[in-house]
């Protein structure tokens, strides 16, 4: 028998006992590799955490200045290894004996880092002979509130905003696996336009990175006199559609017309990050009641708003938000749901738990399957190998 016909005829066996067991309970290993953070989880079926591990790697792109995409692949080659033993150790669980089935990202991302933790999780799953689940990014983050808040879950259709380093979308939540895209950016993602600003700033990195940093600088106070400075415009008034690179580069200007950022005193410095933090929210909650209008015309119940992605973590954003849903109909009651900042961020419990719709099912992936590193929601059910 080839090495090839073994796979298969390895994964249909899987299949078909999982088509047996139905909905039984799951103890699941997911990996996700999609940029900077080397991560691997166990999550089972119930929404037990056991373990979450995330390696970050600020300290390797800080001197870029953003994420240097030969130097992710190394680290990723370097940490999954070790992010997947500390996983089991956590969780005090063993790789053969208790894991059901192994999950990873299968895109969007960077190609190269998808590829680690699709290596890793293919061969783990080949060698031991489970089934294997490639997971959607994006999904995985919409969904990552079903597993924090079982019991009080959001109810479909519900409208979900994923705000993150590559994307900023705007989506109708129609079921675990079917969103129809609303708004998206045609040229800088959110998360993308705070790390450049932050940059332009040039603001020390926390540990959660260049945008949390100027969220931080933000929210800090200091004995200098206020300073204001010239508004940032918002783009696309009234259309359903966001562009983060204006906000970028209107704050360019507005930093270069102060005779750039050497010579300027902390207050003005804060004000134009305060002002620029400010304008991206407000393009986000501008769009957000654009959908609120766009499912009422259609007679679309939509009571619950999720948000997630790495730019969900933002305190002022959460709040912004929360104010902006009460102001939209003082006659009805909207539920605002954010995961918990460290879920907002790139983790692969979120791959595991969004893993498990389709394990439970018993609907798998070949261990053959490829990675997808630009894959749109509305193909989610497209690809199957």
């Amino acid at each position: 028998m080839s090495v090839v016909t073994l796979a298969r005829y390895s994964i249909f066996n899987s299949r078909r006992i999982f088509g047996y067991l139905g909905r039984r309970h799951l103890t699941i290993l997911g990996i996700e590799s999609s940029a900077d953070d080397t991560c691997a989880a166990i999550v089972d079926s119930d929404g037990k955490i056991h373990s979450n591990v995330v390696i970050k790697q600020h300290d390797v792109h800080e001197v870029y200045g953003g994420i240097n995409p030969l130097s992710a692949i190394h680290s990723h080659q370097s940490n999954m290894p070790f992010a997947v033993k500390r996983a089991l150790k956590e969780a005090n669980l063993d790789l053969k004996r208790d894991i059901d089935g192994i999950a990873f990202t299968r895109g969007p991302g960077m190609a190269g880092c998808l590829s680690v933790g699709m290596d890793a999780a293919k061969t783990l799953a080949a060698a031991l002979e489970k089934p294997l689940v490639g997971v959607h990014h994006m999904q995985a983050h919409a969904l990552t509130v079903m597993l924090t808040e079982r019991g009080n879950e959001p109810k479909f259709p519900f409208l979900t905003l994923l705000i993150s380093g590559g994307h900023t979308l705007l989506l109708l939540a129609k079921s675990v696996n079917e969103f129809k895209l609303l708004a998206t950016t045609n040229d800088e993602s959110i998360g993308r336009s705070f790390d450049k600003v932050s940059k332009l700033l040039k603001l020390k990195w926390t540990n959660l990175g260049p945008g949390d940093a100027l969220e931080k600088f933000v929210a800090e106070t200091d004995d200098s006199a206020e300073s204001t400075v010239t508004p940032i415009t918002r783009p696309l008034p009234g259309q359903l559609a966001f562009s983060y690179s204006a906000h970028h580069s209107q704050t360019k200007a507005l930093i270069e017309s102060h005779g750039g950022v050497e010579g300027m005193d902390i207050a003005t410095k804060r004000a134009i990050a305060r002002e620029f933090q400010t304008a991206a929210v407000g393009h986000l909650e501008e769009k957000l009641v654009l959908g609120l209008n766009w499912c009422r015309k259609r007679d679309i119940h939509v009571r619950d708003v999720v948000v997630s992605g790495g730019v969900a973590s933002n305190s002022y954003l959460r709040e912004r938000l929360r104010r902006s849903l009460d102001k939209y109909n003082s006659d009805e009651s909207f539920r605002l749901f954010f995961p918990p900042p460290y879920l907002c961020t790139d983790n692969a419990a979120m791959i595991a738990w969004a893993s498990t719709y389709r394990f439970s099912k018993g609907d798998t992936d070949d261990y053959s399957v490829g990675l997808l590193s630009k894959w749109d929601l509305k193909d989610l059910n497209a690809y199957k190998t």
